[in-house]
């Protein structure tokens, strides 16, 4: 049975708070996903003092704060990442982060992560990209923003810089916060699975489960969900994230479906081959048979139970002579 890697988003939904990240490494382990992913960044590499904010920051926060002052808020040191490494490591659950600046990519390659997630706002970076593809390790990728060009121009930035076309991730996104259901464009995950030839996935930043399901039942490799511990909290990101139970149903949702995707080869389930001879038929005496008669259409019918001869033997009884006597709805013998 093919799994999904489902990885819960914290971010920064941590709000900068150790003890706060640390209940997230809970709940999110409580709802049984694969990996807990964080973001790493130095405020002064990642971002001017002037950029603005984005339109749904500028909901979710203080509407007098610049975009550098509300980041460097949420920002985790290298004691706090190693802190968090460790927790992960004791409940049973991946630590993961999403770097976005070089220096950042040079403490979590030193922590010793074994995948790096690179998010949507870096597609279009080379040299991010080149630093991250010398790492030659799994990387997951997110195409927000992203038509198929710049795709596929930053797959090859990697894969020139030597890391391994297997060991490369897309991941299908809407970098809008909720993502409006109409622009979800699930089918486009399929399309990018088609042209470049790499595992696939979804990273979904809609405010139900529907459209990660959705992307279980397509195939997804990997589903990235934001979560939050309470929707209430301030922060940029709170209000498109699930809660602990919401996370535990999406996750609960994706095992059922890959159950139920199975294997593909058509045939009767263990669960239902009891169920064949009630309601499959067999072939009967439409009415008292007398031996040396000859069976017909007018003398047998098709009834259940089907622990008789099967009516897809019809033409070969028709025609036949009785060899007993058979009294009505006897199952025929030949």
């Amino acid at each position: 049975m093919r799994r999904t890697f489902i990885i819960a988003e914290a971010g920064v939904n941590h709000n900068g708070s150790l003890e706060t990240a640390k209940r997230m490494i809970d709940a999110a382990f409580d709802a049984g996903v694969d990996a807990v992913k964080f973001q790493t960044f130095k405020t002064e590499k990642l971002v001017s003092r002037n950029a603005p904010k984005a339109e749904y920051q500028k909901k979710a926060t203080e509407e007098h704060e610049s975009q550098f002052d509300m980041i460097k808020k949420l920002e985790l040191d290298e004691k706090a990442h190693v802190e968090l490494i460790g927790y992960c490591r004791a409940k049973g659950v991946m630590f993961l982060s999403s770097p976005f600046d070089p220096e950042s990519i040079d403490l979590l390659n030193r922590l010793g992560l074994e995948i790096f997630k690179i998010p949507s706002g870096e597609i279009t970076n080379l040299p991010y990209l080149e630093r991250l593809g010398l790492l030659k390790k799994r990387i997951i990728l997110s195409t927000g923003m992203a038509d198929m060009s710049e795709i596929g121009a930053a797959l090859d930035i990697l894969i020139s810089a030597g890391t391994a076309r297997k060991d490369i991730t897309l991941l299908h996104c809407n970098t809008e916060y909720p993502t409006p259901f109409e622009d979800v464009n699930l089918l486009a995950m399929l399309s990018i699975k088609d042209v470049f030839k790499v595992a696939v996935g979804y990273s979904d930043h809609t405010t139900g489960i529907e459209a990660s399901v959705a992307a279980a039942a397509l195939g997804a490799a990997v589903i990235e969900k934001h979560f939050t511990l309470d929707r209430e909290m301030k922060g940029p990101d709170h209000k498109a994230s699930l809660e602990p139970e919401e996370l535990k149903a999406m996750v609960a949702a994706v095992r059922n479906i890959e159950k139920a995707l199975g294997d593909g080869v058509k045939r009767p389930s263990p669960s239902e081959l009891k169920n064949m001879p009630v309601a499959r038929k067999s072939i009967v005496a439409a009415k008292d048979i007398k031996r040396g008669d000859v069976f017909s259409e007018d003398n047998i019918a098709a009834k259940r139970p089907g622990t008789g001869i099967s009516p897809m033997r019809w033409h070969e009884v028709v025609g036949t002579e009785a060899k007993r006597d058979f009294r009505q709805e006897e199952q025929i013998e030949i």
